[in-house]
């Protein structure tokens, strides 16, 4: 344990070197004053990835049906509360949508905080988004999009909660808990197969998500172009941070939506064409032949 202990120490000690003093309003809040939580849940998520389909490889797949409904009825009601206070907390305090610096707001600032700290808290609940691909062996889903993107957001949003708890950071969540009632009501809605004709919109989510992250961008950089006292740095990083889901999720919408249509529509000319000639000279041929019969 003392081992442990110096540790935990030595990193965040790192962490407050690198990053400076950390907001004090923040202090004493579950899973906030040491890294290591953070750190080890995420290891935790990632072994389970590995073990998981190694352990599920010769098992059948589970249906989990009624989990997956009340669980994505969970992160849906999570994602409406969210949005409905950030919209009211923002509103209250005043905000800048051009740019809002830490502290200006007072008690609507702590209320901006304690919203983010369950939208922080909610993206350790989202890492059983994977786990229930493992368990129903949706392997093709666990891609490196997915991955990056889960464990990323946890821990990035561990450090937003402990230097920039409030002010700017609150747009994005905004944005993120709207695309997650609609993408949370369509999963839970895809549990039942005769909901499935009704689901045609899935690629407009897609769609949706990479305009969150670019109007997260120009928010972002607004506060560059016009700053008012929040960190340049955590400002450059976020933006940054932003690009790596645009390209990663615009190649996921191009292979997906794009690619794969292209494929099926010259897979299907393929089989309509046999040594040169297509099904229709054929039937044609045919329909000239037995006619001559006759």
């Amino acid at each position: 344990m003392e081992h442990l202990k110096a540790f935990d120490d030595e990193v965040n000690a790192f962490l407050d070197n690198m990053f400076g003093p950390r907001d004090a309003r923040v202090r004493g809040w579950f899973m906030l004053d040491s890294y290591l939580p953070t750190l080890s849940l995420t290891v935790l998520y990632l072994l389970l990835i590995w073990l998981g389909n190694r352990c599920m490889r010769n098992r059948p797949a589970l249906s989990l049906r009624g989990v997956l409904t009340l669980y994505n009825l969970g992160i849906t009601l999570l994602s409406a509360y969210m949005l409905a206070e950030l919209i009211l907390s923002s509103w209250e305090g005043g905000y800048n949508l051009q740019c809002q610096d830490l502290t200006s707001a007072g008690e609507a600032d702590i209320r901006v905080a304690r919203v983010l700290w369950w939208y922080y808290f909610s993206k350790l609940i989202e890492f059983l988004d994977t786990i229930f691909f493992v368990l129903r062996k949706k392997t093709s889903q666990i891609t490196f999009l997915h991955v990056y993107h889960h464990a990323s957001m946890f821990n990035i949003w561990w450090c937003v909660l402990n230097w920039i708890p409030c002010g700017q950071s609150f747009f994005g969540p905004t944005l993120n808990s709207f695309i997650h009632i609609l993408m949370y009501s369509y999963y839970g809605l895809s549990v039942f197969p005769s909901m499935h004709k009704y689901l045609w919109w899935k690629k407009y989510l897609t769609q949706a998500q990479l305009v969150q992250f670019l109007l997260t961008i120009s928010h972002t950089m607004s506060a560059v172009v016009r700053p008012c006292g929040f960190p340049l740095g955590c400002l450059l990083f976020q933006s940054s941070y932003m690009m790596t889901l645009v390209i990663l999720f615009l190649n996921f919408y191009i292979q997906t939506y794009r690619k794969k249509p292209m494929k099926k529509a010259m897979e299907e000319a393929g089989k309509e064409v046999k040594n040169g000639f297509s099904k229709a000279y054929f039937s044609a041929a045919n329909g000239v032949i037995s006619k001559k019969a006759q």
